[in-house]
């Protein structure tokens, strides 16, 4: 065997070598990767389980008094004239403010001819007129030229058992609250519905019902009534309300 040959054998033998060791460190370095990739995941998924006990502790530790206060600020009666309703400003500006109710609050002066309600806020009433309705999700907005303060709207759905605060004038008595959780969500004849537990009385109707931070989460239009039947009260979502019909206060 010539030298020449020796050499390029053992040059062979050389560059065999080092691609063995690079196959091996390539194994083991993606090996660590996944390794690091699984322990980061499960570093995100401790921290998202933390995130989410410590949300559930704060709405435990919510101050409903005070979300109570600030909230009842923005909430109206609706005097239509043969009906009583609540409603709640979901956007203002210098134009005037645009109160979110039900529809079937006014459908009875609407279906008449007439676009013109009161409001009524603390101790002041104010000319409102109806602009705009959505007779299928049983909603309507009244316009005031009077700018009031708007309520926030809470951009996704609470998780069920999230306390809520339905707020409202039924039977006329303005500025009442009652506070229960978010049961379930619902499809009820072709429209979606979340169930709450907090009572609401006729009047409640086009009221806000809010979270701990008083971001409104639904707006009350109706419950289940018979023999036996309690706290099977229903709100449409507040990202039917925010879609279409009006501009609603973001966060």
């Amino acid at each position: 065997m010539s030298r020449s040959s020796v050499v390029r054998l053992a040059a062979a033998a050389v560059i065999a070598t080092v691609a063995v060791a690079a196959v091996a460190f390539t194994w083991r370095d993606e090996s660590a990767l996944r390794r690091q990739a699984a322990s980061q995941q499960e570093l995100v998924a401790q921290l998202q389980h933390r995130v989410s006990t410590l949300e559930a502790r704060s709405a435990l530790d919510v101050d409903w008094r005070t979300t109570a206060a600030s909230v009842r600020l923005s909430v109206v009666t609706i005097d239509a004239g043969d009906a009583l309703g609540s409603g709640w400003v979901a956007h203002a500006d210098a134009r005037g403010s645009d109160i979110v109710t039900n529809y079937h609050v006014i459908a009875g002066a609407w279906t008449s001819g007439v676009a013109s309600v009161d409001v009524r806020e603390a101790d002041s009433t104010f000319p409102g007129t109806v602009v705009r309705v959505d007779v299928s999700d049983d909603l309507a907005v009244v316009h005031t030229a009077h700018r009031l303060v708007a309520l926030v709207s809470l951009g996704r759905r609470p998780e069920v058992g999230t306390t809520v605060m339905a707020v409202g004038s039924p039977l006329g008595l303005s500025g009442t609250v009652s506070v229960g959780v978010v049961s379930a969500y619902r499809s009820l004849d072709g429209s979606d519905y979340m169930q709450f537990s907090a009572p609401i009385s006729p009047g409640n109707s086009g009221g806000p019902v809010v979270d701990g931070q008083g971001r409104v989460v639904a707006v009350a239009s109706a419950k289940l009534v018979g023999e036996g039947v309690e706290g099977l009260s229903l709100g449409i979502p507040i990202e039917v309300v925010c879609t279409a019909l009006v501009t609603c206060q973001a966060p």
